[in-house]
């Protein structure tokens, strides 16, 4: 569920006309609806109630402050993998107790500042990791709590660059030897294993790799158990798929309804890092066509959103759907199938100003004539848009609004070319 609609064939965030949006703030520009953000938040809260789950927003999807102080507000912890993004979860008023902190190359200044905030546990991906936090929290004479991310080996389950829990992948320690590996910190000092981690990729549209993670977890448990480990904890991670094309993804309901009884048998605390399902489909990426050409047989729609602003089509052949926010009166508003022929459409690439081949944000879609100036809305780009955004070409990275009903708020000024030299200036 998203509040992006076309009202009188314009399409609003909430109550606002993306077109006003995109007229005070310029363009590429990112549009995100506090509502989507709410309503996604307290679906996963509903839907895991039985437990009580510390849901930690996966600030690596949209580490903005403001749309992180509101997740913290409503309730949810927050899910860093870097010293950057702690600062982030910190800054926005999170407290350390309800932070996890996943990666797999903490440095040591990164494990200091996290023990120095208190935060609630580390996931441990591989044995110089935990040696590294064990001799850091040493010198601090303090105890550090983790949790063992485990690789459960299960079959793909979704892009080969976001399938985390397959064979021969950086993350996470063998399921078959991370028994070995736990027995060398019984009883040790200054770590604490405490839980067991596991994320099994991104998106995933199915229950079926949740069930078979937790019954992998249930036995390890009761092994580490057995060793003399505490494991109070367990971590499905994220993952949950959203809609990028249809309405393909599941409710959180369904992914409670194999997770749960696993944590009531366990009895564990439960927690999660849903990121891309709370932020996903609560953002849009509005840009303007700058020129249409036609080459080589194909129609190019060249507007000023580029892979520096959303890098998910190059990176993972991902699929967003595209439409005009104001399409003409003959075209459907939007369509019920972006992959269907469309009548009155033409077959489009939609590319961007960088100087690469890849430069796109969708290849052969179908789109109604096009002219310069008109605005184009990128649904589902609330994750990893912003958050991977860079400096490519020389390109300013956009500006980010807040919309609350009929209030919108910008949440991130749009850099200027001072921006982009001032590290460099300034020394």
């Amino acid at each position: 569920m998203d509040h992006f609609s076309y009202k009188n064939r314009v399409l609003h965030c909430e109550e606002i006309p993306v077109a006003a949006l995109a007229e005070k703030h310029g363009t590429p520009l990112f549009v995100y609806s506090r509502a989507t953000l709410l309503h996604h938040l307290r679906q996963i809260q509903q839907a895991f109630i039985e437990v009580e789950p510390l849901i930690c927003f996966s600030i690596k999807t949209n580490g903005n402050l403001h749309l992180v102080r509101f997740m913290v507000e409503h309730g949810a912890g927050c899910d860093v993998t870097s010293g950057g993004e702690l600062y982030r979860a910190l800054k926005a008023g999170c407290n350390g107790g309800k932070i996890v902190f996943a990666g797999v190359g903490k440095t040591d200044a990164e494990i200091r500042t996290a023990l120095e905030n208190d935060i609630l546990l580390f996931n441990v991906e591989s044995e110089g990791e935990l040696m590294a936090i064990a001799e850091v929290a040493k010198a601090m004479g303090k105890a550090a709590n983790v949790a063992l991310r485990v690789n459960p080996d299960l079959p793909p389950k979704t892009h080969i660059k976001t399938d985390t829990s397959v064979k021969g992948v950086k993350f996470g320690l063998d399921i078959d030897t991370v028994q070995e590996f736990a027995l060398k910190v019984a009883g040790h000092p200054h770590v604490k294993v405490v839980g067991l981690h596991m994320h099994l990729g991104s998106p995933i549209l199915s229950a079926e790799p949740y069930r078979q993670g937790v019954e992998k977890a249930l036995i390890l448990i009761d092994k580490l158990r057995g060793q003399g480990h505490r494991m109070d904890s367990l971590n499905m991670g994220g993952g949950f798929g959203i809609h990028y094309r249809k309405q393909e993804a599941l409710p959180a309901s369904a992914f409670a309804e194999v997770i749960v009884p696993g944590v009531k048998k366990a009895g564990c605390k439960l927690i999660l890092e849903p990121g891309r399902f709370i932020v996903g489909n609560a953002g849009v990426l509005v840009s303007r066509v700058i020129y249409t050409k036609d080459s080589g047989g194909k129609h190019f729609v060249i507007q000023d959103a580029a892979m520096n602003d959303l890098i998910r089509p190059t990176l993972y052949d991902s699929f967003h759907r595209i439409w005009p926010v104001a399409p003409a009166a003959t075209m459907p508003a939007p369509p019920a199938d972006y992959e269907a022929d469309i009548p009155g459409t033409v077959k489009c690439d939609v590319v961007g100003p960088v100087c690469e081949s890849g430069d796109f944000l969708a290849k052969n879609r179908a789109l109604p004539p096009l002219k310069r100036g008109d605005l184009l809305a990128t649904f589902s780009a609330g994750a990893y848009g912003m958050a991977m955004s860079s400096n490519y070409n020389g390109r300013v990275r956009a500006a980010e609004v807040m919309v609350d009903g009929s209030d919108a708020k910008l949440i991130r000024r749009r850099e200027t070319y001072e921006d982009l030299v001032r590290p460099e200036v300034e020394v």
